[in-house]
């Protein structure tokens, strides 16, 4: 009887999976506040990661052979009740999400204390909690309002975590600030269109809305919700030139945050872009077409060039990245543009790589700024002897990003480059290779600064401890593990593909 009983729990809790996703860090994010205090904040957040970390692996193994998980809120059937769906391209970015999470909490134990007074502690990582809570549910719910919802829950908490690196420069203010009024502006056209979506339709589960909106493609009203949508969201994914909130806010954040953020956030947006383009609008929406060859793309080849141009002339590596994470989104829109199954799985692989890569990278930056004081070259000079360890795992982030051989960021890059050939445009696949040079010529800038120049100081810099070296050399040895080992992140893409281009017929 008791081994029944067992088996009855395992199997409700599994029933439940995709609601305790999003559950676990909500209910925690306000224990951390009641009966964390200080010195139980961390441990709440880092095990409510964990846990959600464990789920979205679970959640992730049961969608990869195409099928589809449906969790109706209150036991409510859409479209009346709210649904959470679960399937190959969300599962992938929960994993991610989840998995960033985990190793970035132990990094933040250490620089948090540095970077954020201890009073704020606490507050800190509610709305740490708060942000992944957020950004788990926009990714795991079927319903179009409740993106909304969830991306303002994550969007609020963020406003507040990257102001909490005012204790070591005033300036995150205003980047807290411009984050929040153009992030307030993205989330008005985004509901604007989701009005405009709800008159056209009558309803708000994505699954119905997009068979309704089959039936009636040359409505404006869809058209221009189609356009409020897309524009909304270009401003959260930070696509040029809807990026100007985005170098600021890396580069005044927390480190832990910025890592967090440059990881997730913007992957999360693209996720959202991906699912209201392919599921609810379909390929087959004229309009769709022409916004995505004649608009997606040029500017989506502009970032890559411009972005990367921008940040070969900083003298600020936080800042660098920042730019270089602008490029790197147009890497991602560019395979979205292809509208081929090869272009989406280029993109979903690179969402993932690229996450990994800026995690290894902004967690260096956060080690080194711990030590030297500052992220600026000249203050960085010559830490390639004495913090060697955070230098080296740098310098694979590096690569990386780039894209050599043997790391992740290669992978990502030959399977755009093949996406591209594919389509028959051979151009944009020369530009590709193009814009992947001029990564070279701000990772060397680095790798200059670090190894070539001599120290910025004259005293002895001590390495930083174990709890921010582990998560630093986890991602740096992520990074090298799928750029060998690809059959986990382009199994995941190439299915996560199939689900988007199949249209609404993917959501049924």
């Amino acid at each position: 009887m008791a081994i029944e009983t067992t088996e009855q729990v395992a199997l409700t809790l599994r029933d439940h999976l995709p609601i305790l996703q999003v559950l676990v860090p909500f209910v925690a994010a306000p224990l951390c506040v009641f009966i964390g205090g200080r010195r139980f904040a961390w441990p709440l957040a880092f095990v409510a990661s964990v846990i959600a970390f464990v789920i979205s692996t679970l959640l992730l193994a049961q969608v990869l052979d195409g099928s589809i998980i449906s969790y109706h809120i209150g036991g409510w059937a859409p479209p009346l009740g709210i649904e959470y769906r679960i399937d190959a391209a969300n599962a992938f970015v929960l994993f991610l999400v989840t998995g960033i999470s985990v190793v970035v909490l132990p990094f933040a134990l250490q620089s948090v204390r540095d970077e954020v007074p201890a009073r704020h502690h606490n507050l800190f990582y509610a709305c740490y909690l708060l942000a992944l809570t957020g950004l788990l549910g926009v990714t795991a719910t079927g319903d179009a309002f409740n993106v909304f919802v969830f991306l303002e829950i994550s969007s609020l908490s963020t406003y507040v975590l990257i102001a909490q690196g005012a204790y070591r420069d005033r300036r995150a203010l205003t980047a807290a600030y411009d984050y929040l009024i153009m992030g307030t502006i993205g989330a008005t056209f985004f509901v604007i269109g989701l009005g405009m979506l709800y008159m056209s339709t009558g309803t708000l589960n994505m699954a119905d809305m997009a068979e309704r909106i089959a039936d009636q493609g040359s409505n404006r009203t869809v058209r221009a919700a189609f356009a409020f949508i897309v524009v909304g969201i270009g401003l959260k994914v930070a696509v040029y030139p809807l990026h100007k909130w985005l170098p600021n806010a890396y580069t005044f954040a927390p480190s832990a945050i910025t890592a967090f953020l440059a990881a997730t956030a913007t992957k999360v947006a693209v996720y959202v872009l991906l699912r209201f383009m392919f599921s609810v609008f379909q390929p087959a929406f004229m309009f769709e077409l022409n916004t995505l060859e004649f608009i997606i793309l040029p500017f989506a080849v502009i970032a890559m060039f411009a972005a990367s141009l921008i940040a070969a002339f900083q003298p600020d590596f936080k800042r660098m990245l920042a730019y270089s994470s602008v490029a790197q989104i147009g890497y991602i829109l560019l395979g979205i543009s292809f509208l081929t199954e090869t272009g989406i799985t280029a993109s979903v692989v690179t969402l993932f790589n690229h996450g990994i890569t800026k995690a290894v990278l902004f967690m260096g930056v956060g080690a080194l700024v711990m030590r030297a004081g500052g992220s600026f070259y000249h203050q960085i000079a010559g830490m390639g002897k004495q913090m060697p360890w955070t230098s080296a795992a740098i310098v694979i982030g590096g690569f990386s990003l780039i894209g050599i051989p043997g790391t992740a960021g290669f992978v990502s890059k030959w399977i755009l480059v093949q996406a591209a050939l594919e389509k028959g445009w051979w151009p944009v696949a020369i530009l590709i290779v193009l814009s992947s040079l001029l990564a070279v010529v701000y990772v060397w800038r680095v790798v200059e600064a670090l190894y070539l120049r001599p120290p910025a100081k004259t005293e002895t810099v001590k390495e930083v401890s174990l709890w921010m070296l582990g998560p630093i050399w986890t991602m740096a040895i992520a990074c090298i593990y799928f750029g060998l080992a690809t059959d986990i992140t382009v199994t995941s893409a190439a299915a996560a593909a199939k689900g988007l281009l199949a249209g609404s017929s993917g959501l049924h």
